[in-house]
Parts: C-alpha cells; structure tokens; sequence
C-alpha cells in the first residue's frame, strides 16, 4: 500500500567484538561500527524523507552505557554507540521543525545475550539497584519516546541503568 509509511523507526542493531585495542583486529572494528553506525546512517536515510513529507515521526537509537562512558575491551563498541549518540543529537536538530523526533535510549546491563558469561553477581554490586535490567524495561523506555505524548523530547538520551552512571 502506498499510503502506509514508517513513522516509528528503532535502530537496535548493535554487535559485540570485545577485544583490547592492541590486540583489536581490523575486522573486529570494521564490523561493530559498520553494525552500529553505519546501519543507523542507511537505515535512517532510507525513512527521513518519507517522515518529513508526512511532518511526523519518532526515530530511536538503541546506544548504549559503554557509548556514553567508554568500558575496557569495547573501544569499537563504545566508539560506535557514542557515533550514534551524536548522531542522534545532530539529527534532531535538523528535523524538528518538521514534526520528527529522535531520541536515544542507553542501556546499562541488561539480561541478554550481550551480558552472558558477565560476571553479574560482581556488576550487580556496582549497580544501584542491585540487579540487571530486563529487555521489557528497555522496551518501555521505547514505547513512550515513540509515543505522541513525547512529542516534547528530542535529542536526549534516556539511561535505562539501574543508575550505574560512573
């Protein structure tokens, strides 16, 4: 049908190739931030005229705690999800007068296949709340800035944490 159009877009695509840098292989780079950044490029690119035209849309970027902090052994990661950040950023500058706004949403540690083989009894000491978060919690966090009652909110980048902030 041509009169459906995205409205809601959730770059959510994020890899995981830790290594430090000194032993990080080209590859190992090339992949996160091709994941990462570059999909949130391309795939964003391809819905932002369609949201412009119709003056409306919601765009968010899954980040994440290691793009706004940096964690040892994830300089490709940390670099890509920090890109997007700004990217993020940048963007909801340039179409907010047309009804489009985008958002991020960082993760800290939650329970998924990301964080398996963690230490969680370890990281959970580190964390406020004394647990993992959960991908529901993340989802909820998506769900309102996806909402029209977040038709305000534009350029943040809203911790999903646990308020592990350092």
């Amino acid at each position: 049908n041509k009169e459906k159009t995205i409205e809601v877009l959730v770059n959510n695509a994020g890899i995981k190739e830790d290594a430090l840098m000194i032993f990080m292989k080209d590859e190992q780079w090339e992949n996160v931030l091709g994941t990462s950044l570059d999909g949130f490029f391309y795939v964003t690119r391809l819905v932002i005229n369609q949201m412009a035209v119709k003056r409306y849309g919601r765009i968010i970027n899954i980040v994440s705690l290691s793009g706004l902090k940096g964690l040892p052994g994830q300089v490709n990661y940390s670099a890509a999800k920090a890109g997007v950040i700004g990217g993020t950023k940048a963007l909801s500058q340039e179409v907010g007068k047309r009804g489009i706004t985008v958002n991020a949403v960082a993760p800290g540690f939650i329970k998924t296949d990301m964080t398996e083989g963690l230490d969680e009894k370890e990281l959970k000491s580190m964390i406020p709340v004394n647990r993992f978060g959960t991908v529901e919690e993340v989802a909820h966090a998506v769900g309102f800035l996806a909402s029209k009652e977040a038709a305000y909110i534009t350029g943040t980048v809203l911790s999903v944490n646990g308020g592990l902030y350092s």
